[in-house]
This record gives C-alpha cells, structure tokens and sequence, in this order.
C-alpha cells in the first residue's frame, strides 16, 4: 500500500487545508476535494484546515459558510473530529496580508505600477500580451503592487499526480498581488494564509495549477519552503465536459435532498480519480482511508456517472437496518400518511429503491383513496385480455387466502388459462390496483393492501375498460 505523500514530504505534522469560497451552493468537485483531503488528515494523524475564502463582500454571507460547514458535517468532515480546525475567516488574516505586501516591496520583489490595461496595450500592440513591466524600474510610490517574477529559467511544480511540470518563466507576467488601495489580492493572500497556518499540504482541482507557479514563487519570496502540491483531475459530465453548475447538478445539496445517502456519496465521490485495490466499488470509509495514496490518484479527468452512483447509493439503501431505512425514508412520505402502513411496506421498499425519494411513488398507492394511473402504464397494460383477466383475477381473489404465496398461485392459474405466464398476467392488475407497471413486489403489496381495496379498484379498472 502507498503512503499518502512520498516519506521525504511527509512532515510529522500534516496540516491540510480546503479552502471553498462561500457561492450558496457546495460543488460535488469540492466535496471530492475534500474527502481526498480528510482521508490524508485522518490517515497520517493530522490536520484538516477549513478556510473560508471571505474576503469578496458579494460571497461574504453567514448563511453561505454555514452551508459549507453543514455540507461537510454531511459527508462525515466533522468539526467534532480532533483532526478538524476551523473555520478560519481569510478576512481576518488582511493584517498580515498587507504586512507580506509591504515586504515584497522593501526586498525589491514586488513595484507599484500605474499603467492601465489600455496602455499596456497601445505599447504592445497586442491585446493578448500580459503586462510588459514598464514600471519596473520607476520607482512608483503608489498604484497597485506586482511581483517581480524571474526573467529567465522555469519555476518547476512538483506535483504529486502530475510529475514534475515545468513553467518557463519568460512566459509568466509581473502579476498583480494587491490593489492600489492596498488590499491583497487572493494570489498573495492564498499564500501568506497558507504560511500563518502552517500548511504543508495542498491538494485542490487541477484547475489551480496554473496558478501554482506563481504561488511557489511568492512561498519562495516570503522566505518558506512551498508545500506538497496536488492536484486533482476535472470532473466531466456524461459529453466530457467539464461539469458547470449552469448545465450540470453539481450541488451537494441537491443530491442529499434526492435521497442520495451520505455514505454513498463519500465512497462514489473517492472513486473519481482514485480507486481502491481489488477491482471494488463498495468500500467503506475506514478501508478507504487505510489505502488512500495522493500518488495513486489518476490525472486524467474523472466522469461524473449518475447511473453508477444511483446503483451505489441503491447497495447502500440495501444494506441499511430495516429500523434506519424506516427513519430515513419518513422524510419522503406525504406527513398525512399512516407510520404503521409505512413500515410494512418499507422492506419491501428497501429492495426497490435507488434514491430515497423514489419511495414515495413506490408506495403512495397504499395510502390513497385511489392509485394515480400512469396513462403510459395503462396503455401498455390494460390491452386484450386485460378485461377478461382482470375479471378472472377479481373472481379468483373474492375467497382466496389473504397472503402473497396464494395469491400469486391464484394469478398464476388465472394466467394459465389465457396462455400467459406471471409476468404478463400480473401486469394488468399491477396497472389497476397501483397505477404503474414497475413498482414494489406485486403481491405482497397486495397483501398489505388487504383484500377490499385491492377487488374495489380491479373492479374500477375494469369499469374504466368498459367504458
């Protein structure tokens, strides 16, 4: 098994940090990022920092941060954890921000600059061009704040998914690190909150990565070694692209309140990029986090499969305790429904069910006056003989036994007559008696129906057929 971090990065005290700007929704790639993080945390002993990037009055909303916090708190990153520190506010690191600032420019590392975009690119000629360090060597007392990068060579990132990635630094600009007002712009005030909180890794979206040349630049300028780099694959949709809250459900939120079980979704979301020895899917956390390695982790981009983590969390529901399955799908009932009808429908639920919310189509038939007919369904079901079936079925159930067994001998012997196996003589007393073909096990749903609610509503599909 591989160590999270080469045993030459690995200081013996580990402090990771996730880093999310408040937006009012959690994306399921930060969730990733995440866990990734938490697994290194839990696995070495160490420190899982949550900074939140508050320094955007637009984002700076207690509600937002509360949604981060609760979001993690969901899948399993809990504040309660010895390994959990935080949240740590970067508006409240500006001090030292303007400090490092101060700083860059006394060394000579960073000038202020006057020039505007328009200027830059009447000298140029090219609106494509990066800044052209015209105030270099002037002297500036005011205007915002650049770095100074190197003119020559390359800044190398040793990045542990991706190898050694070279930037020549001819091609990087004197980037701006604070505004002309003073305030810090993130770049600079990533890093020196990176510095304050004793950060020795970071593993963040691959989307970052062209950002790391410039941060290791700045970690080197502040006179700190840079920290273990990481940086994990895009998450694409079903078309490969990459997944965007505009096109694509992306927020955590909206998965938990589909009936998407917490735990599911941790094992499916550390499946994008990594996966687990032995070919498996189903792995729980503890077994995850024992073999979690950054070095294992794929760089191409990871596809973001709906269908695969339905069948997941559809193992997961299977798994669960009746009693918890119970509690856990009150939450999808109409409040009017009978508790007591309710578990004793729920095991039959339970093997049905890929998403919570699907039970409350499962088993609403239990509990209305009348099954709400899928038109679909009807067609499909109710062609010849359903009419003459159906009044066979309703005749044959009149006396019979009230249970499941014998009531499906009773179909069955009725199908038999009109050459039909099970299956196609079910269909249309599925249809009348729950109002679609596909749902829970036919007839111990029946069963729990009770025997005259089940002949009233053959009766009325019968009626309606007639009609």
């Amino acid at each position: 098994m591989s160590s999270p971090v080469s045993s030459t990065d690995a200081p013996s005290n580990v402090r990771v940090r996730f880093a999310p700007s408040p937006t009012g929704m959690f994306h399921v790639g930060g969730a990733r990022s995440a866990l990734f993080n938490w697994a290194i945390a839990e696995q070495t002993g160490g420190t899982f920092v949550l900074r939140i990037e508050d320094t955007d009055a637009n984002r700076n909303r207690p509600e937002w941060t509360e949604g981060i916090i609760s979001a993690l708190a969901w899948i399993g990153v809990n504040s309660d954890s010895p390994h959990f520190e935080g949240p740590l506010m970067q508006s409240a690191q500006e001090p030292q921000h303007r400090a490092a600032v101060a700083g860059l420019l006394s060394s000579g590392r960073a000038y202020h600059c006057t020039c505007t975009r328009e200027e830059v690119i009447a000298r140029t000629g090219d609106p494509n061009r990066g800044y052209d360090g015209h105030c270099r060597e002037l002297n500036h007392a005011d205007g915002l704040v650049r770095f100074r990068t190197p003119d020559e060579g390359v800044t190398a990132v040793d990045d542990k998914v991706r190898g050694l990635v070279e930037f020549p630094n001819v091609a990087m600009e004197d980037f701006a690190i604070a505004r002309s007002d003073g305030s810090p712009l993130f770049i600079l005030a990533n890093v020196v909150d990176d510095i304050e909180m004793g950060i020795t890794h970071v593993l963040r979206g691959d989307e970052h990565l062209s950002n790391t040349p410039k941060q290791q630049l700045l970690w080197d300028a502040l006179g700190k070694v840079p920290p273990v780099w990481a940086h994990v694959p895009v998450i694409v949709n079903e078309k490969r692209q990459k997944l965007s809250k505009r096109r694509d459900k992306v927020a955590l939120e909206d998965y938990k309140a589909e009936g998407y079980l917490a735990d599911a979704m941790v094992n499916y979301l550390m499946l994008l990029g990594w996966a687990p020895s032995g070919d498996r899917e189903i792995v729980p956390w503890d077994e995850m986090v024992a073999e979690f390695a950054v070095a294992d982790i794929n760089s191409s981009p990871a596809f973001f499969d709906v269908k695969k983590l339905r069948a997941i969390n559809g193992e997961y529901i299977r798994a669960l305790p009746l009693e918890s399955f119970i509690a856990e799908g009150e939450a999808f009932l109409d409040p009017s429904w009978d508790r007591k009808v309710w578990a004793q429908l729920a095991e039959l639920a339970q093997t049905r069910a890929a998403v919570l919310s699907e039970i409350h189509n499962l088993v609403d038939f239990a509990f209305l006056d009348e099954p709400v007919h899928d038109e679909q369904s009807w067609n499909k079901a109710m062609k010849e003989p359903a009419a003459e079936l159906l009044a066979a079925a309703e005749d044959a159930y009149r006396d019979a036994p009230w249970e499941a067994e014998e009531l499906k001998n009773r179909l069955e012997a009725v199908g038999a007559e009109f050459g039909l196996k099970l299956g196609k003589a079910q269909a249309p007393v599925r249809v009348a008696v729950t109002g679609r073909t596909v749902g829970l096990p036919l007839f111990e749903s029946l069963e729990v129906l009770g025997r005259e609610r089940t002949l009233a509503r053959i009766a009325a599909a019968r009626a309606r057929l007639a009609a």
